[in-house]
């Protein structure tokens, strides 16, 4: 039956970039890209079951971390078999999804951490690796354009989804939003399966598309990628954890918001956070399209890295400068705020076309794989890297200016970590969009 399934085809389309990449990409990578929208409703899940949100944060750590490994493994399942790969996703991710409602409607939090942390985790892994090598190989000479387009439906879920999760918050309540939500993801990821297609002409080479994971594990310039990636994606979840409580420290030295009390304070600063919050979002994605695009017009993919690690260099050494937070330098907290999210993104879009540099298309999906085990890791440090250095600060009035100095040491290491990725000679051909050999069908 499943082999059935994954034969199926939309016959009456052609076959080309949009109808057989792009579009399916975004059908699997906006639903999946939801996983950013926690916030929204981790509070309400701690409150119906009479919990610490503290004890419910491990749902998003534990899917971020199967999102990470799964997908370290997945990689062969990908190159093989891009259908089954697409199916496996929406079954694990739709099935995860409407297992966290039914397990907040019998107030059993362990059902949460397994649907939402390893079964929608599993679909995170998988959906998120599956679109990458498709999309390389139709685009082939604008690889970084490409998966920048379909990594930026993934950064840009938070901001369709969030006022959407909370109108049927508000209209069916929190369990129903799961059922509702799942239904809509289930019929998205579906037509993503049935659109998703390899170009004409290629087929699987089981020979050349195999790779050691153990070899690939044993090159430093795989390590080099992936500290690199992995404190990236550290300190973006570090801050981004922090940036509410941020924001409002800042607002609350504002004379307007000075006297108020806590509610009142509340009240008036919602809309600037949420707003900040949603601009966030436009950066993260705007991150994602921008320096893989760059990246395309670059001699080595590394230099985007090293801009996007400049960047965040420079606009957190502005903090310590100008002691912004302290200070209540709304503008400058906000550049880092913007321009970090903006590598953040940029980080993750641009990693699969570095990755076929080193390593070359056929074994993308593996390599790709591995490296976001250190996604991973980073779920499972960041927010705790953010929460160990604000509780320990001895001064807790300057608790959050405490943290930028750790996050600019740690973006000093990912600098030198990709500087020494740069100085290692690329796969012969793979610069220029490396060219895939094809054979009849």
């Amino acid at each position: 039956m499943l082999r059935g399934i994954c034969s199926m085809q939309l016959k009456p389309l052609s076959d080309n970039p949009w109808t057989r990449a792009i579009i399916p990409a975004l059908l699997i990578h906006i639903p999946i890209g939801t996983v950013y929208c926690w916030s929204v409703f981790k509070q309400l899940i701690a409150d119906r079951m009479h919990v610490g949100a503290s004890e419910v944060e491990w749902g998003f750590s534990l899917a971020i971390f199967f999102l990470g490994m799964s997908a370290a493994f997945a990689g062969p399942m990908v190159e093989r078999n891009i259908k089954k790969s697409a199916l496996v996703s929406m079954a694990c991710f739709i099935v995860g999804f409407a297992g966290t409602g039914a397990s907040i409607a019998l107030n059993f939090l362990p059902g949460v951490f397994i649907c939402y942390g390893a079964i929608m985790g599993v679909g995170l892994g998988v959906g998120y690796l599956t679109p990458v090598k498709n999309l390389m190989l139709w685009f082939s000479n604008n690889k970084g354009l490409a998966t920048g387009i379909a990594v930026a439906g993934f950064g840009l879920a938070k901001a369709i989804a969030s006022p959407a999760m909370e109108f049927l918050i508000a209209t069916v309540g929190l369990v129903n939003m799961f059922y509702v939500l799942a239904v809509i993801y289930a019929v998205m990821m579906f037509g993503g399966f049935l659109l998703i297609k390899r170009p004409k002409g290629w087929v699987y080479d089981a020979q050349a598309s195999h790779v050691s994971r153990r070899a690939i594990m044993r090159k430093p310039v795989f390590w080099g990628i992936w500290l690199a990636f992995y404190i990236n994606i550290t300190c973006g979840l570090a801050l981004i954890s922090q940036e509410k409580d941020i924001l409002r420290d800042v607002l609350r030295q504002f004379p307007r918001f000075a006297s108020m009390n806590p509610t009142a304070f509340a009240a008036a600063t919602a809309g600037i956070v949420a707003t900040v919050l949603a601009v966030d979002s436009v950066f993260n994605t705007a991150g994602r399209i921008g320096f893989s695009t760059l990246s395309d017009h670059l001699k080595r993919r590394e230099t985007s890295y090293v801009i996007i690690f400049v960047m965040s260099i420079a606009v957190c050494l502005l903090q310590i400068v100008t002691n912004s937070v302290d200070n209540a330098l709304l503008w400058a907290v906000l550049a880092m705020l913007f321009l970090v999210n903006a590598g953040y993104g940029g980080g993750f879009s641009t990693l699969p076309v570095l990755l076929d540099q080193h390593f070359g298309t056929k074994t993308v999906s593996t390599t790709h794989g591995l490296t976001l085990s250190a996604w991973a890791f980073a779920g499972l440090s960041g927010n705790q890297l953010a929460s160990f250095v604000i509780t320990h600060t001895p001064d807790q009035t300057h608790r959050y200016a405490a943290l930028i100095p750790v996050l600019t040491i740690l973006f000093a290491i990912a600098l030198a970590s990709i500087w020494l990725v740069s100085r290692v000679k690329p796969l012969a051909g793979a610069t220029a969009g490396a060219s895939i050999s094809r054979q009849a069908e």
